[in-house]
């Protein structure tokens, strides 16, 4: 059976942004949690099949390539399709905490429902890089410097000076979480006293604030593709920041996005893995012919032969002349576009000759020329008639 719409499953339009997309789901799944109709089998499947919208239209990337290719985008293995959040982790971004989805199921009865385990992720950090377009052609090697927060030494993380207590918090009894009634709905949030840790220091530590984190310079190498195109995202999964210790049963680092700008070049216009050139001609050469000696954005240089009589706008191919094509062996090819050069500053003699050859110049050594003014001379000749 062919899959329904990510967009009609969950009642938006394709334009729908991040917060329109977040309150449809929040409605949906609220309507629709199989706690509410545990006599529905097919309850399951349909709240299933919404936690699947919601992962893929949530998701930037996978929302852009499920917007290009539908289902197929996530076929096979493609973009990761397989690995869909988790119900609770779902519920825990939309419902809010780690407890969200057993506070969820709270509000019917705790049927059927599940505590998500508590796992504190860490910050994601986004780091800016700008290359060459001959870096991009070759792929770079690099050591980036990046502020990641880390446990602080001083206080092995707990936020406490050395000896002061860490005190169970009273408002939540250490859960991190309080419940409120809200008509026939228990609601979960994280506790407003101890921020959601279950606890809290009597005396701070000096180093970290009693933040139990601080940031410190952290060297990474970083290895940056051949073929990578300008505004490329790269994920270091693991290299952000690292979650909070203290409240934490179980730790999960952030990860750090590189996103990559390429220079653009003073020759090579790129798009894709072609390049393009626009080569100045004179005009004798192109008359005549010829050949140009041009450079490639491998470093090397490469020879084209100007035909006789070529004409400005002209384009010359160059196969495998163009950029590396990203995770291939393969290139794409340099396009070369002839620009006749007309000569200026000319000298006496020059001029003299130039007249001279104007003088001897028929109609038919400049055939676009004649088609032109044919053309030209004879709608005149019928707005005359």
């Amino acid at each position: 059976m062919s899959k329904r719409d990510y967009y009609e499953v969950l009642g938006v339009s394709r334009d729908a942004d991040a917060k329109q997309l977040k309150s449809a789901f929040r409605k949906a799944a609220m309507a629709c949690h199989p706690d509410r109709h545990p006599d529905d089998p097919g309850a399951e499947a349909r709240f299933k099949e919404l936690n699947e919208a919601y992962g893929i239209l949530s998701d930037e990337q996978k929302r852009a390539a499920y917007d290009r290719m539908g289902h197929a985008a996530f076929e096979g293995g493609g973009m990761g399709g397989g690995g869909f959040q988790d119900f609770g982790d779902i519920f825990s971004q939309i419902f809010g905490g780690a407890g969200g989805a057993s506070g969820f199921a709270d509000m019917f009865g705790g049927r059927g429902g599940r505590r998500a385990q508590s796992v504190a992720r860490g910050s994601d950090l986004r780091y800016e890089m700008e290359i060459t377009l001959e870096e991009a052609f070759r792929g770079k090697d690099v050591e980036i410097e990046v502020p990641i927060a880390e446990d602080c030494e001083r206080c092995d993380g707990m936020g406490a000076e050395p000896g002061a207590s860490v005190e169970r918090c009273d408002t939540c009894g250490g859960a991190g979480r309080v419940r409120t009634q809200q008509g026939m709905f228990t609601m979960e949030r994280p506790c407003p006293t101890c921020g959601g840790q279950g606890e809290y220091v009597s005396d701070p530590c000096r180093e970290c604030d009693g933040q139990g984190q601080v940031r410190q310079a952290t060297e990474l190498d970083v290895s940056i593709p051949a073929g990578v195109e300008d505004g490329t995202r790269i994920r270091l999964s693991g290299q952000g920041d690292q979650a909070p210790k203290r409240g934490a049963t179980n730790r999960q680092r952030g990860d750090l996005y590189l996103f990559v700008s390429v220079k653009p070049h003073d020759m090579f216009e790129r798009e894709g893995a072609n390049l393009f050139m626009r080569a100045p001609v004179p005009m004798t050469v192109a008359t005549l012919g010829g050949e140009l000696e041009l450079p490639t954005i491998d470093g090397g240089r490469t020879k084209i032969k100007i035909e006789e009589g070529s004409q400005g706008g002209k384009r010359v191919r160059l196969r495998g002349k163009g950029m590396s094509v990203l995770r291939s062996q393969s290139r794409g090819d340099m396009y070369v576009e002839l620009a006749v050069e007309t000569p200026s500053r000319l000298s006496a003699k020059q001029r003299e000759l130039l007249e001279e050859f104007a003088e001897l110049s028929g109609d038919e050594i400049s055939p676009e020329s004649k088609g032109f003014f044919d053309k030209a001379k004879a709608f005149w000749d019928e707005l005359v008639d």
